[in-house]
């Protein structure tokens, strides 16, 4: 029963004792006077304790052994939450906000515990009325999943909802998504669209938007900002740069990773500074004038998910390469050491790769630098036997890149001949 959600046993007999259930605020006395909201427990814990959320935020674990007494302050309240409703100035520009989920369209849900993917992108407009000052905002609800849910079907259907708007009157376009696979999805979008008419945004947040520390609100002002008042062409990641609330950077979307699991500036350009730096309505452009291109927009949203990251260790056994030829794949993407290299004990499985006409691609486990496989023999051998160096682009950018280069190829010789070619500055100086 939710009102008892992980309790069982002694845990479950005390709830019911002191006539306490979930979501129920109340005082307890143990070592010390706690105040808070009663929560679930998760479902593989042990029955001897119990979980209030304080006020500070912070959840806290009381042994029933040691508490003293319980007092019930306030019943849990049930709320009808109806759909929020912004007025729109018909003399602002207009900008769409496609919601995905993950934490930015999420909140915390007391009857549960968890952080549940349940704002909409309507609700996400209400939940920050500074935007409805600077931009009509319409709202649109395409998935409402964690990130970690998302596969590369999804990234083609929000390519292709994207390339249904290619001739709107918006001037920049807002995707709520959760942070942990974001930057896969902007590697998709700026492959598939590249050329794309108006800017596109992907933006997030690593806490709530019902928190008091949550960033979302200041990463989708920022995000409105400067999908408003930048002219050009391009995929990024707007979060923030820092655990400051006034600097906020926009990522190329082929160039960014999530390197933190849950500081409000886990988000990083690899190899180089942001693209943009946004603070208040002020940006800063840190890119090089060749970036921007006049290119025409050119959807190409066909992917191939017969491509598999293979991250090389010490030990790695190479059968697993016969595993992926004997299930159909057609594309491998090594993360080898240094400047990009995989250990002789690889060779064989390498070769039979290449016998068999799978595309194989290098790229490298460090953070920054780019590969040089003519450096040592051992990176030699490895182009002797096929494998193509991917200079500094990303290893989670290549692995799609290749599903995208893939599914857009007649053959393996035009997939390496795209893979090599720089779409989207996959590739950086």
């Amino acid at each position: 029963m939710s009102e008892f959600r992980g309790y069982e046993k002694m845990s479950l007999a005390f709830l019911k004792d002191n006539k306490i259930k979930v979501g129920d605020f109340i005082k307890i006395k143990s070592d010390l006077t706690y105040d808070g909201i009663l929560m679930p427990r998760y479902e593989y814990t042990d029955d001897e304790h119990i979980v209030l959320k304080l006020k500070s935020g912070y959840n806290c674990g009381l042994e029933i052994n040691k508490i003293k007494s319980v007092e019930l302050i306030s019943k849990k309240e049930s709320k009808i939450e109806t759909e929020p409703k912004i007025q729109k100035n018909s003399s602002l520009p207009k900008i769409l906000l496609l919601s995905t989920g993950g934490t930015i369209a999420s909140k915390v849900d007391y009857r549960t515990g968890g952080v549940t993917p349940a704002l909409s992108a309507a609700d996400l407009n209400a939940y920050v009325p500074e935007l409805a000052e600077i931009t009509n905002v319409d709202a649109e609800v395409l998935f409402s999943e964690y990130s970690e849910n998302l596969m590369p079907e999804h990234w083609k259907k929000i390519a292709e909802r994207l390339d249904s708007l290619a001739s709107s009157d918006y001037k920049g376009i807002i995707i709520a998504h959760g942070t942990d696979t974001m930057h896969y999805t902007s590697a998709f979008l700026s492959f598939a669209l590249d050329g794309y008419p108006i800017p596109i945004a992907l933006v997030g947040s690593q806490r709530s938007s019902d928190r008091p520390s949550s960033d979302a609100a200041m990463n989708l002002i920022a995000a409105a900002n400067f999908v408003l008042n930048y002219n050009k062409k391009g995929v990024f990641v707007v979060m923030h740069h820092n655990e400051s609330d006034d600097l906020i950077s926009c990522h190329l979307g082929t160039r960014v990773r999530k390197n933190h699991t849950s500081k409000r500036g886990a988000f990083q350009t690899i190899g180089g500074d942001p693209a943009f730096l946004v603070m208040d309505k002020k940006i800063k452009n840190n890119l090089h004038d060749e970036f921007f291109k006049n290119n025409d927009y050119q959807p190409r949203i066909k992917l191939d998910t017969r491509v598999a990251l293979v991250k090389y260790y010490p030990g790695f056994d190479g059968k697993l390469i016969d595993n992926l030829i004997n299930s159909g794949y057609k594309a491998i993407i090594f993360e080898g050491t240094g400047l990009g290299h995989i250990g002789k004990s690889m060779y064989d499985y390498v070769k039979n790769a290449k016998a068999k006409g799978l595309f194989m691609g290098m790229t490298s486990q460090c953070m920054d630098g780019r590969i040089n496989m003519n450096v040592y023999e051992s990176g030699r051998d490895l182009l002797e036997f096929g494998i193509t160096p991917l200079s500094n682009m990303i290893p989670e950018t290549a692995l799609v890149k290749a599903m995208w280069a893939l599914g857009n190829c007649e053959d393996i010789e035009g997939m390496k001949n795209l893979m090599l070619e720089n779409i989207a500055s996959e590739f950086s100086d």
